[in-house]
């Protein structure tokens, strides 16, 4: 549910990235949400074509995952500045599987868990270079996102600005049920106050 940067823009320097990131999240598919202030805006990408199923192929060949926590694995490398969506991750993962990549090692509860094949792990052998580009330039913008802020703080802003989006998309709000949602925001406002 949150976003991107194209790769051209991964080198920005320190003071651009802390502008992004106090000006901006990103959406699921590398659309801009905004600051903290609202939602929409322009539109530009974290990972490039490719790189993300670079990155989710290295994840499970480390350790072989369910997309959960392949989500909140490439969460916590960003410092919470960025998780991919179901949307995003499921499709990739199914891709993989299709490509020879990846394969499914066990189904629990109608969850797949994932795991590189012999034939992903030499994909990543021979897309090394590639690969230790794209974990470097996460790994720098976890730090600068990280810098200061919660990882769980941001997901769950992250969370309540995705929750709130998709119940206005809805639409058909009776009176009560916009009372009810910004009595509930101002609660939790209250709430953060007197923290």
């Amino acid at each position: 549910m949150f976003g991107h940067f194209q790769e051209a823009q991964m080198n920005f320097g320190e003071e651009e990235c802390r502008h992004r990131h106090r000006h901006g999240w990103w959406g699921e598919r590398g659309e801009r949400l905004g600051g903290f202030g609202g939602f929409g805006g322009g539109r530009e990408r974290f990972f490039d074509n490719g790189q993300l199923r670079l990155v989710i192929l290295n994840l499970i060949a480390e350790k072989p995952s369910y997309g959960y926590e392949i989500i909140k694995a490439i969460e916590e490398r960003l410092s919470g500045g960025y998780a991919p969506s179901p949307g995003v991750i499921y499709p990739t993962l199914t891709l993989l599987e299709e490509e020879g990549l990846a394969t499914v090692t066990s189904t629990e509860g109608g969850k797949k868990m994932y795991a590189a094949t012999e034939e992903g792990k030499a994909h990543l052998k021979e897309n090394q270079v590639a690969l230790k580009a794209i974990l470097g330039r996460m790994q720098e913008a976890g730090r600068v996102f990280g810098r200061g802020r919660s990882p769980q703080i941001m997901r769950a802003i992250m969370n309540f600005r995705f929750a709130l989006r998709m119940r206005m998309e809805r639409g058909n709000l009776t009176a009560e049920q916009m009372s009810k949602i910004a009595a509930a925001i101002d609660a939790a406002a209250r709430a953060i106050d007197e923290v």
